[in-house]
């Protein structure tokens, strides 16, 4: 019995060690990357890369040409391109692979997902070697295109990038959000748009927007319908309204700092303006451009990346030709508390490389990720959409130049408010900000949101906002969204309460091992009773 009763012990230790490394990893631990000393042309490789698009064809036109170039440069490295709807429904597939150890290759993505995706040891490769080696780092010599230096990458973005003392992700594109205005109606109602846009601004036309007739018509547009302020993200609004009061949200450490009277405050305004019926949320009444265009919306904040949807000659709608109003459209950067410290949040996203066994292959997808920031993929995708190119190389190349040169030639590449939008963010890339980035810090900014999701929601089925409703508010969303739960320490590992995650599953193994133990052991004397 002895005997048997060591074998198995050393299963269950050998079972243990599988559970901590696949319970605190996702799966079982890979060795850091070790950069090749050469590439091994001599071999075949495929690799997957999974990218968002929406409806927009010429996208993805963009990146089947980036693949053809790229597999012309390197014929021995084949990409297989997966395309997502959403940049959410990528995170779950990461999250869901990574426990199967079947991650892609590359992966286009955000820093506050990249965070959880680090809870995997080793899942995410280190960037900061490669983006320095001499023979495969950005421009190295070894690199077969023209790629940009670390140097040429703007900093401001480049940064974002950095998570938990590392680089973790190269930016691919950027963008901020815009206020578009209709500035037909706004002049309508007697008011003149001012040089720097406030939320007093938006709030007092917005509000006086909402006068009917006797009918039963708005006075603005003589129509049924008119929602003067829309939000298309409040997780962003929230966030840019923290930042420029210059209240908490969170910080470095993963502290969450939101719940506080600021957040209060600007909770009751946005009530008040509900109530009169002068704002509403996409999540609540649908996309800001919809109204815009159809002469049903004064303000619609969304991203400069979705330019070619504004504007009553929009080359991108969801609505039919005859429910488009003709207006003058004004792109403008959201709306400050402090117009001499203007505050935006600078957004985009990024590409990350996944560790694998092998390192020739982690380092044909980093030389692909490279190419996605040569001058022609830059170039190609920043005039899809109101996104920016993320290096001087690309913002000052002659291509770029006269594309932006050309506002207002056409409707569709040159379309004048997608190129605005683009300059918007050109001019204000050193008032842009990000956020903490943490494991959680997307759980976080999702609660940011719907809190004014459900106040608007609340105000709109006529029930009480007030002191206790707040209070609620704020249990309801710390525990929705498990925000009790989430702390970093300074090393930046993820906590659960006061204990690392990793500490807690040790804990619960160790207690199961004793568990089996113990049943093996009373299973053993029951059996030598009965003999």
């Amino acid at each position: 019995m002895i005997k048997r009763w060591k074998k198995s012990l050393a299963l269950i230790y050998a079972s243990l060690a599988t559970i901590l490394c696949t319970a605190c990893h996702g799966s079982v631990e890979k060795s850091a990357f070790v950069i090749p000393e050469e590439f091994d042309t001599s071999r075949e490789y495929e690799i997957t890369f999974w990218a968002k698009n929406d409806t927009n064809k010429t996208q993805t036109d963009i990146y089947q040409k980036a693949i053809e170039d790229f597999q012309k440069i390197y014929p021995n490295v084949t990409v297989n391109l997966r395309l997502y709807t959403d940049y959410g429904r990528i995170y779950n597939d990461v999250i869901t692979n990574i426990a199967t150890n079947t991650t892609p290759n590359v992966c286009i993505t955000y820093p506050d997902h990249i965070a959880t995706y680090l809870s995997g040891q080793n899942c995410v490769v280190d960037l900061d070697e490669l983006l320095v080696d001499k023979k495969y780092g950005l421009g190295g010599s070894e690199v077969l295109f023209d790629a940009p230096t670390k140097a040429e990458i703007i900093p401001e973005f480049l940064n974002e990038c950095f998570l938990e003392g590392h680089f973790y992700a190269l930016p691919y594109m950027r963008s901020t959000e815009a206020c578009y205005i209709n500035k037909t109606y706004v002049e309508k109602l007697g008011y003149t748009i001012p040089e720097k846009l406030t939320w007093d601004f938006v709030w007092e036309v917005a509000d006086a927007a909402t006068t009917k007739d006797a009918e039963g018509n708005f006075l603005v547009n003589g129509q049924k319908v008119m929602i003067p302020f829309i939000y298309k993200s409040t997780d962003n609004m929230m966030i840019q309204m923290l930042q420029q009061k210059e209240a908490g949200y969170s910080n470095d450490k993963g502290e969450i700092l939101i719940f506080n009277d600021t957040t209060k405050n600007l909770l009751f305004e946005i009530a008040e303006h509900v109530k009169l019926g002068s704002f509403s949320t996409f999540k609540i009444s649908s996309y800001p451009a919809n109204f815009l265009n159809a002469g049903q919306c004064i303000f619609a904040i969304d991203s400069t990346a979705g330019a070619t949807w504004m504007g009553s000659h929009a080359p991108l709608s969801d609505i039919s030709e005859d429910k488009f109003v003709e207006f003058e459209t004004v792109v403008m950067p959201i709306p400050q508390f402090d117009t001499e410290h203007p505050q935006m949040i600078s957004q985009g996203p990024s590409v990350c490389v996944f560790n694998k066994a092998d390192p020739q292959e982690v380092l044909a997808s980093w030389l692909f990720t490279q190419y996605l920031l040569t001058n022609e993929v830059q170039n190609a995708y920043a005039g899809t959409e109101g996104y920016v190119p993320v290096t001087s190389k690309a913002q000052e190349s002659a291509e770029y130049l006269d594309y932006m040169s050309r506002g207002g030639e056409d409707n569709n590449k040159y379309y004048d408010i997608k190129i605005q939008a683009s300059q918007l963010l050109l001019d204000n890339i050193d008032n842009t900000f990000v956020t903490p980035v943490f494991n959680g810090s997307a759980s976080l900014r999702d609660a940011s949101g719907q809190m004014i999701e459900n106040v608007t929601k609340s105000i709109r089925r006529k029930q009480t906002v007030d002191e206790e409703y707040m209070e609620k508010l704020y249990t309801d969303m710390t525990s929705l969204y498990r925000l009790d739960q989430i702390a970093v320490n300074g090393d930046g590992k993820k906590m659960l309460g006061k204990l690392p995650v990793e500490s807690v599953v040790l804990l619960i193994s160790l207690a199961l091992v004793w568990i089996l133990m113990g049943l093996y052991v009373l299973k053993e004397v029951i059996k030598k009773k009965k003999s």
